[in-house]
């Protein structure tokens, strides 16, 4: 057993330095990209102590007629399935399995389960993230108003019962002085991190995929963007692509 201690010797000697290289390689790598910046590992999204949404609110799949293959729509939304927004007109997210069905409706509802908005656009030919932007000819969000969303892939348009359909919530609330302050200062790289750390869900999501988008070697992005979706448990389509979608047919 004497070789046990040059063994560790050896081992303590030589493969500390060769972590260290290796991180701070990573470190540089990241720099590159932003030399000025100061290196974090990741980004996670932080939910703000709010009371949760109603019981009714779901975020899970009903029905599979028109999907191919097992996987089904998944919303990108909170774990508690409330997401807050600061925007007038937020966008919203989701990834939509292959179908040939491709003709998906939007329903928002307000507190009194009133139809606030509706409309219905065309999906893509291939499965991904996909978004829709609330338009600006739609009615805009109240602050300190939560809404009711739904969305269906109308695979049967004679009985609606068996569509695939997911739903959540958004409520829009207004920025303190000194997040607004930081908010107004800070670059596409820095906005992500804002607004995660601050629990804005929709522009944290938004400004995310805008970097994804803007910079996709980006090394930092691209793993802030897994921690991202890691930290909502949505890490099984944080592979997924990016697909441009979709528009309002109104």
């Amino acid at each position: 057993m004497k070789w046990i201690k040059p063994y560790i010797l050896y081992f303590v000697t030589f493969s500390l330095p060769l972590s260290l290289f290796s991180a701070l390689t990573a470190e540089v790598q990241a720099q590159s990209y932003h030399p000025n910046k100061t290196w974090q590992i990741s980004q996670t999204f932080k939910p703000p102590q709010r009371g949760k949404p109603p019981a009714s609110a779901g975020g899970s799949t009903r029905g599979s007629s028109c999907l191919t293959g097992k996987k089904l729509i998944t919303p990108l939304i909170p774990p508690d399935k409330l997401g807050l927004t600061f925007a007038e007109h937020p966008t919203f997210f989701w990834y939509v399995p292959p179908s040939p069905v491709k003709t998906a409706k939007f329903l928002l509802l307000d507190k009194d389960q009133n139809v606030f908005y509706e409309t219905s656009f065309t999906l893509p030919d291939q499965p991904g993230i996909i978004n829709f932007k609330l338009p600006d000819t739609a009615p805009a969000l109240a602050v300190g108003k939560t809404y009711h969303w739904y969305l269906t892939i109308a695979c049967d348009t004679q009985d609606s019962s068996e569509n695939p359909t997911v739903d959540g919530w958004v409520e829009r609330t207004q920025p303190e002085l000194g997040l607004s302050e930081a908010l107004a200062k800070a670059n596409l790289h820095k906005l992500p991190t804002i607004y995660a750390e601050a629990g804005i869900w929709h522009e944290a999501l938004t400004s995310l995929v805008q970097l994804h988008e803007t910079e996709p070697n980006n090394f930092k992005a691209r793993l802030d963007w897994r921690q991202f979706f890691k930290s909502v448990g949505l890490s099984a389509i944080a592979s997924e692509p990016l697909i441009d979608c979709c528009t309002s047919r109104k």
